[in-house]
């Protein structure tokens, strides 16, 4: 059976990562399916569990932790986990779909380690800091604290670019799509020419 790809996409929070991947998910021959990341912050909007994100308490993430079933996990935030699970990445590679993350540094940059040959990393850069700010206030999402924390935290990401085998800039959305179109079709082996 053919095991699927890993295509990770990672970015400061508010930088259009997630607007690109759901665009991917939308091209049929790329055969991607989402690995759904557990969390265990409160859900956001209309955010729905085991759609969205597997919703855990922190202390029930913490348990997982200890039974070694996530890929990948971080503390982004205090009490605030982020991670993939195993079971998640081998029921979407065991169909033989190539399987696509929105995750962040941390977690894209361990699951690089854990499996080079079989991972792209694609980091999606923001123009910039302030543009950053506009786009996560214009969320009307969380806090002005929240806010400010991922912000802090931006500029520790936006240091690990170079790490990353793909930087997108994301000053145009649609050159920033079509730009990853054809970066994950060439690595999953299909020309989008």
């Amino acid at each position: 059976m053919n095991r699927g790809k890993l295509i990770v996409f990672a970015a400061p929070s508010g930088a259009g990562k997630t607007t690109i991947v759901h665009h991917l998910l939308g091209i049929p021959e790329l055969n991607l399916e989402f690995s759904i990341s557990a969390a265990s912050r409160e859900k956001r909007g209309n955010e729905v569990d085991g759609k969205d994100y597997y919703f855990l308490a922190p202390k029930a993430f913490r348990q997982k932790i200890k039974n070694n079933e996530f890929l990948e996990w971080e503390e982004v935030y205090p009490e605030n986990y982020y991670g993939t699970l195993q079971t998640e990445v081998d029921r979407i590679c065991d169909a033989g779909k190539n399987v696509i993350f929105d995750i962040d540094v941390v977690g894209a940059l361990r699951i690089k380690r854990k499996f080079p040959e079989e991972t792209l990393t694609v980091f999606v850069e923001p123009p910039s800091i302030n543009e950053l700010i506009k786009r996560l206030k214009g969320r009307d999402t969380e806090s002005d604290e929240k806010i400010d924390m991922r912000v802090a935290k931006a500029a520790v990401e936006m240091a690990t670019a170079p790490q990353f085998d793909v930087r997108i800039m994301n000053d145009d959305l649609d050159k920033a799509k079509a730009e990853a179109e054809r970066i994950v079709a060439a690595f999953v082996g299909i020309d989008k020419a």
